[in-house]
């Protein structure tokens, strides 16, 4: 089997001696694997190292120890599903309805948000301090970014904190009750959910525009 080649990020470094190396990007990215599919528990060193056929050894070139990868997933989360979504939120649209729309293409394109890993770091924080604190303040980002959303469209205060909390539990709640939807069932009653969270319905082409994005993005397993 061809092993994986390591990239060392220090130049200054002596070079290793063999073919069995990988990048720090592989090791997080195997991490983040390992996370989502079976827990922050298993996220060890020496079985990533395991799985990727290298020495544990190399592990060290990137990081400190295991906190330290832990770390780097924690920050890869943030700057990845929080940025993504906060961008959603604050993307340019003509309505409000248009701008929920914004907001659902982190629901529709794995690439952009990853739901999978928002829901593993959400078990994380069940166990870990940091991380619940990590996971309340992004929770308050994005609730202060919807907030914002809405109050950009004429919602007073009271009702557009309250419309932020509705549309971002609801779809916190949705995803996790993985319903195994098709994707034409979900597009069917996305014009439904706009009007029960805005209390507007939307404007001429922009659920056909949304569907015809979420039919190029949607998640493979949503198919």
């Amino acid at each position: 089997m061809t092993k994986p080649i390591l990239h060392r990020d220090d130049p200054a470094a002596e070079p290793l001696s063999g073919n069995v190396k990988v990048t720090k990007v592989d090791w997080v990215a195997m991490a983040l694997d390992v996370l989502v599919s079976d827990g922050v528990e298993r996220v060890k060193v020496l079985a990533l190292a395991e799985q990727m056929g290298v020495s544990r050894s190399s592990f060290y070139w990137y990081f400190k120890s295991r906190q330290d990868l832990l770390d780097t997933l924690l920050l890869h989360w943030r700057a990845t599903n929080t940025t993504a979504f906060i961008g959603q939120a604050n993307a340019p649209a003509a309505t409000i309805t248009a701008a929920v729309l914004n907001v659902w293409h982190c629901v529709a394109n794995p690439r952009l948000f990853n739901t999978a890993l928002d829901f593993a770091v959400r078990d994380w924080a069940r166990r870990a301090d940091k991380v619940r604190a990590a996971l309340d303040a992004s929770d308050a980002e994005r609730l202060d970014a919807l907030t914002a959303m809405f109050a950009r469209y004429g919602y007073n205060t009271a009702e557009a904190g309250a419309r932020a909390r509705a549309l971002y539990y609801m779809q916190i709640g949705y995803d996790l009750a993985q319903l195994g939807e098709t994707l034409e069932d979900r597009m069917a009653r996305v014009s439904h959910y706009l009007l029960i969270f805005t209390g507007k319905p939307a404007q001429p082409g922009e659920v056909e525009t949304f569907t015809a994005y979420a039919r190029q993005h949607w998640r493979e397993d949503q198919k």
